[in-house]
Formats: structure tokens, sequence, C-alpha cells
């Protein structure tokens, strides 16, 4: 991701087809929030707050889930579809702001604050210092992603696109290996937090940092 103000412009293109995102957009397996609440030691009615909602694909299991959800959401129309999408749940707001913009006027403690498939696109001198300026003593912040896989009877086109990119100026990327596709979430918090896997079984701790990841 280019470290320039061209992160800006490019981030702002998904609002362009807020369907076409909407229908395509990774979503993330029911158990891996199970773990995420299990792990950051929330509850209902607990606060968070999640970057770069999207349409609301995380939203609306965090909600689901009992949790108090402040979504922002720098496009207006992925904004709009995620209020529709969140309509349901009382607790959840959707604010159409970027994250760097965005201030926190509400007094309730933010218990977590959570990123899907999104952290890259925030401005690297905030990415992790403004969720930790926001959140409650013991707070965590929560990163999910997916990773891209190949199957075994792959196209060859990731391979073959490589080279239209490198012709627009992009440095193009390796083909991701071919296996299972995974998602994971990895979680930061100011006081230690223990965690078992459900993919390993293994239980894993740490007092600034731990990972647990889930094969769908």
């Amino acid at each position: 991701m280019p470290e320039d103000g061209s992160r800006r412009g490019l981030r702002g293109g998904f609002d362009a087809d807020a369907d076409a995102y909407d229908r395509t957009r990774p979503v993330f397996p029911g158990v891996l929030f199970d773990d995420l609440l299990r792990a950051a030691r929330l509850g209902r009615g607990d606060r968070i707050v999640e970057i770069g909602c999207g349409t609301g694909q995380a939203t609306v299991p965090l909600a689901e889930r009992g949790l108090a959800v402040t979504a922002v959401e720098l496009g207006a129309a992925l904004a709009g579809r995620a209020r529709v999408r969140t309509a349901g749940f009382p607790l959840v707001s959707v604010v159409t702001s970027s994250f760097e913009d965005w201030q926190d006027t509400s007094a309730v403690p933010v218990r977590a604050v959570a990123v899907f498939n999104a952290l890259h696109w925030i401005d690297p001198g905030m990415r992790y210092a403004k969720p930790a300026a926001i959140l409650a003593p013991e707070g965590v912040m929560v990163v999910g992603s997916c990773r891209w896989a190949r199957p075994a009877d792959e196209e060859p086109f990731w391979s073959e696109v490589q080279e239209d990119y490198q012709a627009v100026g992009f440095a193009g990327a390796l083909p991701p290996p071919r296996s299972r596709s995974v998602s994971g979430i990895s979680l930061m918090s100011h006081g230690p937090i223990s965690i078992r896997s459900r993919a390993s079984g293994i239980p894993s701790s740490g007092p600034t940092r731990l990972r647990t990841t889930l094969r769908s």
C-alpha cells in the first residue's frame, strides 16, 4: 500500500459501487466472532468501535452478539447500506467519516476497537495511536483479516494480470499459495489476555499481542 496521499484516493473507490462491494466482500465465519468476544472478554452491552465497516459484514455479527457498535465508514453509500443492514439493532450507530477525522463524543467507555480487512487503508501514524488513545483501560484492539488462497484447478488469470498492473506503474504481486482460505484475528491489549485457538486447540497467552487463526 503506498505511504503517500494516494492511499486516501484509492480507498474512496469502494464507495463507487456499494452493491458490488456488498456482494463480493469476504465474510468472516461466525466462530471467529465468538472467539473475539471470549478472548477480549467482551459481554453484552460493551461498546466497540469498528473502523471501516463497509456495508456491515462484520458489524452485524458483532451486533448479533449484543455489542454496542460504533461503526465508522468513510464512504457515504457504503455507510448507508450498513445502516439499512443494522436497522434492527438499536445499539449500533453508523457514522460517515474517515477514522482519522472522526471524533468520539460519547462518554461510554470503548472496550475494543476492531478493524476487518481495512487496517492498511488507515494512515500509518494513526493506525495504532488513535485506537490506543480512545480505548478504556484493559481495552483491546482487534485486527481481522482474510488471506487469499488458490484452488488446485485455478485459472492462470492471477499470474497473467500482473503484467497489466506493471504496465500502469504498479509492482504487481505474486499469487497466494494453494491452500484453503484462512481467516484470523490479532488482538493487542494493555493487559494480559489468554485464548485457546479453535483451530489448533493450543492455548496461547501474552501481555501485549496474540493471534488465533481459523480455517473455513
